[in-house]
């Protein structure tokens, strides 16, 4: 599967109005991409979009026919689509049994069922082109697994999953499947998740890294990146000792 050279490229970006997704948005525009991003704040979508001389499509990814809509549109103003950042997500942080339901249900339409819909309306497009990237933004919670973050935890690693049989489904035609796992970010995600981020290490990073992470999956055709990239030790660890790993990080969190 070769590599996207973004110059010039039609990208799709969710969860463009803030945070990863904007900074994602930045840094493909950067590269002489033409940048579609889609979010529900009308005034942070527009901003960013005007900014960098992109397309805004206002929605929301919990409505069914969000996706086909994004794919419709773009074609329709840009002719095609070559990438698609599958970024918009929530999270929530607290005891399991004091999750409300309603959380419950946001956390799988938001964090899965977005995005299948919207791999399954745009993989077409893109493979139509015999070349093409996905990818989606996860989290580390979802490879290393949280405790405390149980559902937010297992949304991810249901699209970490995803994202490896899409790469398999995807194998000979153009199609790149990749994903970026963040640690802690610096963004407006802590602030509806239900407590805030108070752990003294590792301290968030800024979301530019993130968004370099996403173009480096997208033109080198990476199958995972983990940001900061010392993440990849503890995945290690918890593959090959899992008993161990547990135990570290019951101590040290």
């Amino acid at each position: 599967m070769g590599a996207v050279q973004l110059s010039g490229k039609v990208v799709v970006v969710t969860g463009a109005s803030r945070g990863i997704g904007a900074a994602t948005a930045r840094a493909l525009a950067g590269r002489g991409a033409t940048v579609v991003g889609t979010g529900r704040d009308a005034a942070a979508l527009s901003a960013v979009m005007c900014e960098i001389g992109g397309t805004a499509i206002l929605g929301d990814v919990r409505d069914a026919g969000h996706a086909d809509d994004v794919v419709r549109q773009t074609v329709g103003a840009h002719g095609r689509i070559d990438a698609a950042v599958v970024n918009a997500g929530v999270g929530y942080t607290g005891p399991f049994t004091e999750m409300p339901a309603e959380r419950i249900d946001e956390l799988l339409e938001v964090n899965v069922r977005a995005p299948m819909r919207l791999a399954r309306a745009v993989l077409p497009e893109l493979a139509r082109h015999g070349e093409g990237a996905l990818v989606f933004v996860t989290s580390i919670a979802g490879v290393l697994l949280v405790p405390r973050e149980s559902v937010y935890s297992a949304t991810k690693a249901t699209v970490e999953a995803f994202a490896e049989l899409l790469r398999e489904e995807t194998r000979g035609s153009g199609v790149h499947v990749g994903t970026v796992a963040p640690g802690a970010v610096a963004t407006d995600f802590f602030a509806t998740r239900g407590t805030p981020y108070d752990r003294s290490f590792p301290q968030p990073i800024a979301p530019e890294p993130v968004a370099a992470a996403v173009l480096r999956v997208i033109e080198d055709s990476v199958e995972r990146a983990y940001v900061p990239g010392w993440l990849r030790g503890p995945t290690l660890l918890r593959r090959l000792l899992p008993r161990g790993y547990r135990a570290l990080s019951r101590r040290y969190g």
